[in-house]
């Protein structure tokens, strides 16, 4: 949301200056510069990256647009969520969930729990990770270690649509130089015409290089910094999932896990020591 005030503020702010100067706005309506720069912006950004990249970079538009779900009412649900869950296992042993890590949507706990189970990679995160524990070929040592390949994992497949996008955003300003010169070629073309057609293939020729400086520092750009941070809180989310597991793997007690975890939030997402105990075990008479 605050992202969709954002752009209103920037083109806002543009186009209210520019009327204060008495310009005139049906100079900037120029679509075949939109479509030259825009267009050719498109074809760079499927030559340069598989379709999965490019995929990635529209659900991550489209993610930024609505905002990240990853707000404290989300880590606090999923603290609670970790403190039943371990409270289970700890009741049931480590042998006997292996049915739920294999189905997680059928687990009596994890069930409860609809948001969680959207995120396929923090239930594969867990799951997976417990799966492995249960085996019991491995150490503490080396799970840790698994738990941090997948995490750099996911950073590098995040990652790879906000850095194609911010090459888009690069190539913008250069992309409304050749709007621009193929504007002065039409101009050329257009010599020895009456005057005010040709000041009107002018403004219309520096009217794609504004454009693609705009659409490059105060639109593009700006988007590709958004997802960049929603990817950063997603990391942190998964970084939360794994110092709870890898405390409560290590004999820690359910709440204590789970006090590891808060703890590794940052301190503006981070839930008071206090409310999250009064949500995991229900406040104190």
């Amino acid at each position: 949301m605050m992202m969709i005030v954002g752009l209103i503020v920037v083109l806002g702010s543009i186009v209210g200056g520019y009327l204060l100067e008495h310009g005139n706005l049906r100079v900037l309506l120029q679509p075949a510069e939109l479509v030259i720069i825009g267009g050719a912006a498109a074809g760079t950004a499927l030559v340069a990256n598989p379709m999965r990249v490019v995929k990635g970079i529209i659900s991550g538009i489209l993610g930024a647009l609505k905002g990240s779900p990853y707000d404290r009412p989300y880590f606090m649900e999923t603290l609670k969520m970790m403190y039943e869950f371990f409270s289970h296992v700890t009741k049931v042993g480590v042998q006997a969930i292996e049915s739920e890590v294999d189905n997680p949507e059928k687990s009596p706990v994890l069930s409860k729990y609809p948001k969680y189970l959207e995120d396929t990679a923090a239930v594969a995160f867990l799951c997976d990770t417990l799966r492995t524990y249960s085996s019991g070929a491995t150490s503490h040592h080396q799970l840790d270690h698994l738990m941090e390949i997948d995490l750099e994992a996911v950073e590098h497949q995040d990652q790879a649509p906000v850095q194609a996008l911010a090459t888009v955003s690069d190539s913008l300003p250069g992309l409304g130089i050749v709007a621009a010169v193929l504007g002065v070629v039409i101009t050329m073309s257009a010599l020895g015409g009456p005057p005010e057609e040709i000041g009107h293939k002018v403004a219309a020729a520096l009217v794609g290089t504004f454009l693609g400086i705009l659409l490059c520092y105060g639109i593009v750009g700006p988007i590709s910094a958004n997802m960049a941070k929603v990817n950063e809180v997603r990391l942190q989310y998964l970084q939360c999932l794994r110092q709870g597991i890898l405390s409560f793997l290590h004999g820690s007690p359910p709440i204590l896990a789970v006090e590891f975890a808060r703890r590794s939030l940052p301190t503006d997402l981070r839930p008071t020591f206090k409310e999250l105990e009064d949500t995991c075990r229900g406040p104190k008479k």
